[in-house]
């Protein structure tokens, strides 16, 4: 065989491993390196009309959620009933980073919607949402008691995630 043939057939040979492989993962799963690793380092200003900002260090104690948002989000828009939903169990601490939003926007957007948060962050740059490998918005996290994140759920909170995924992971981190 010359090598005129070889190198066309190694590289379809190369391509065809690269899609078989690719044809085998999950779609729907995004990767994250932050998984069992405490959440980044942060400290963000307050979303204008509040006092208290965000930072890492509140996340620690008790199993805490981390909602990435914001008012320009069509997406965000339609979670918002399912982080509202989460707000009300009992010992849920929710938090919020709003990203890249305008300080009007997004007071207007919480009062429309309802402010589930316990504390919002204001990451105007977006340098945090990346420190937190974020793709977009929405993007929720789940921390366990020491800070560290156990879960990433990206894109919408669904009804039936927010039931069958969400909830029975903070029950178990719980315990």
């Amino acid at each position: 065989m010359s090598q005129r043939f070889v190198i066309p057939l190694l590289i379809f040979l190369v391509m065809g491993g690269f899609l078989v492989v690719g044809l085998e993962r999950d779609p729907d799963l995004l990767p994250s390196a932050l998984i069992d690793q405490a959440a980044p380092d942060f400290v963000l200003p307050p979303i204008a009309g509040r006092d208290d900002g965000l930072r890492n260090a509140d996340l620690d104690g008790q199993v805490s959620i981390v909602n990435v948002f914001a008012s320009w989000c069509v997406p965000c828009r339609i979670e918002h009933p399912q982080l509202v939903a989460l707000s009300r169990q009992p010992d849920v601490r929710l938090f919020g980073i709003n990203k890249k939003d305008q300080p009007d926007d997004v007071l207007a957007w919480l009062e429309s919607h309802g402010d589930p948060f316990t504390r919002i962050g204001a990451d105007t740059d977006g340098r945090a949402s990346l420190e937190w490998g974020v793709y977009g918005v929405p993007e929720t996290f789940i921390l366990d008691p020491q800070g560290r994140i156990r879960y990433r759920h990206v894109g919408p909170i669904m009804p039936g995630d927010l039931e069958e995924t969400l909830l029975p992971l903070i029950d178990s981190l719980r315990s």
